[in-house]
């Protein structure tokens, strides 16, 4: 996510993607897992089903999940490398740049935050 773009600006449905999309890279959905329903979701977030549904609806058209009729959707094979590539990419895209600039003006050198970590 951009610093410069306050969060509270972006669509609901695209906080709630990046959310279940973080829940996936860090293994608390892994791959084959079910995904919490709609409702459940909904419920758990405070928000309108039909916001959830189309987070959800994103995954699906991506690949990322599958839905099985009547049972629920789960986590496909490779989707959390899949998530993590693209989340690596749009990082050193959008985030990345500033950054670095950042340090730059602060005088800070990447390898003193190795160490410093």
């Amino acid at each position: 996510m951009n610093p410069n773009r306050p969060s509270s600006n972006r669509p609901v449905y695209l906080k709630l993607r990046d959310q279940i999309a973080a829940a996936i890279i860090d293994g608390d959905y892994p791959e084959g897992a079910m995904l919490p329903s709609v409702r459940a979701l909904a419920a758990e977030q405070g928000a309108n089903p039909l916001t959830v549904a189309k987070a959800y609806q994103q995954f699906q058209n991506d690949g990322l999940v599958e839905v099985q009729r009547g049972v629920g959707m789960y986590v496909v094979k490779g989707a959390a490398e899949r998530l993590r590539a693209r989340e690596r990419e749009s990082f050193l895209r959008e985030e990345w740049p500033d950054i670095r600039s950042r340090m730059e003006r602060l005088g800070l050198d990447p390898v003193d935050l190795a160490v410093s970590s």
